[in-house]
């Protein structure tokens, strides 16, 4: 067989996989966190989430609200050498932002069924 045969039904066989693969995963939320930020902020995210009395009131002051908090939780990285993953059952993460030149901070932890914020830093 020819070389240019070969790569022809390779070619044609790759490109009938990549349809399959895109058929069967198109609808579904299907990802990729390998990360380990990526699994941390995706463990915080699917949980249920509680907010401490600080936070609360930093959330009243600050006029945020759950769903600002939750978008920052998606799209902060968490800071491993300032946090606390040695727990048995209960982890404490720091989760660090930037939003209009302001650093946020902040502290979950993270137990088995939910996750707290313990506070929020804005500087």
């Amino acid at each position: 067989m020819k070389l240019l045969h070969r790569i022809g039904y390779y070619l044609g066989g790759f490109s009938i996989g990549l349809i399959l693969l895109a058929f069967f995963l198109g609808g579904k939320k299907t990802s990729c966190d390998y990360s380990p930020n990526a699994r941390t902020i995706k463990n915080i995210s699917i949980k249920e989430r509680f907010y401490s009395e600080d936070t609360q009131r930093v959330m009243q002051n600050y006029s945020l609200d759950t769903l600002t908090v939750s978008e920052l939780i998606k799209t902060s990285s968490v800071n491993f050498s300032e946090s606390d993953t040695k727990g048995d059952s209960c982890k404490i993460y720091l989760l660090e932002n930037e939003i209009d030149d302001k650093d946020i901070e902040l502290w979950i932890k993270n137990c088995d069924s939910s996750a707290t914020i313990q506070s929020i830093k804005i500087n």
